[in-house]
Formats: C-alpha cells, structure tokens, sequence
C-alpha cells in the first residue's frame, strides 16, 4: 500500500491518510482481511508524528472501515457494501453541490443540466 499526503494540502494529514486508505479499498487494492502498516511503522514511513495516523486509524475503525485487533494489528474490515454506497453518495453529493454553484454563477438552468445528465448516462448504454 503507498500512502500519499502533501503538505500543500487543504486536508490535515489524518484525512489525507482516512482518504488514502478508503480509496485503496473501494478500489479493490486493500482487500478483507490485509493488515494494514502499524501505528508507528506508517508515522515512520510518512514522516508524521504516531498520533497522526492513530486518529486517521481511528476514525477509520469508527467507520467501519478497519478493525483493530488488540496485539495483532490493524485489519481491512468485510466490505459493508452499504457503507460504501454511502461513503459514495456523499462523495456525489459533494460534487453535485459544486455543480449547482457553478450553474447558478453561470445562468445555466435545470433542465439544461439534466440534460447534461441524460446525455451522459445514455452514453453509458
């Protein structure tokens, strides 16, 4: 697993590291089940202090993203495939938001972007 963070970034670091890790198992990169870098060993490689990457950690058991196991590790927890479709839809909605400040700024209406949408998943056929 490669862990990318940038100091440039808007993000703190421990989102940076939730991201990273999200998006590696949405993508089938981190599967159910693969133990994940420890702690220190992670805070280590990125340079970043332990606490870092301990609250990145914890939010992602939080979520139910991994599973800490006392002495053992870190561990991809079984895909929740409602919590993925959530974690999605919010990532969507995020977007949409976007586009809707967009279209008002730029006089574009409703019906055009529905279009834009139509034509879009119609090409998906």
């Amino acid at each position: 697993m490669n862990i990318i963070i940038s100091n440039r970034s808007d993000l703190p670091l421990f989102k940076q590291i939730e991201n990273e890790i999200k998006t590696a198992i949405f993508n089938n990169e981190l599967n159910e089940q693969d133990l994940l870098p420890s702690v220190r060993s992670l805070a280590s490689d990125l340079n970043i202090s332990f606490l870092t990457v301990k609250r990145a950690y914890d939010n992602l058991e939080k979520e139910g993203f991994i599973k800490t196991i006392q002495g053992k590790g870190s561990f991809v927890a079984p895909k929740n495939m409602e919590l993925i479709k959530e974690e999605k839809l919010k990532e969507i909605e995020k977007h949409i938001e976007q586009i809707y400040k967009i279209s008002k700024i730029s006089g574009i209406t409703e019906t055009e972007i529905k279009e834009i949408f139509k034509i879009i998943f119609e090409e998906e056929k």
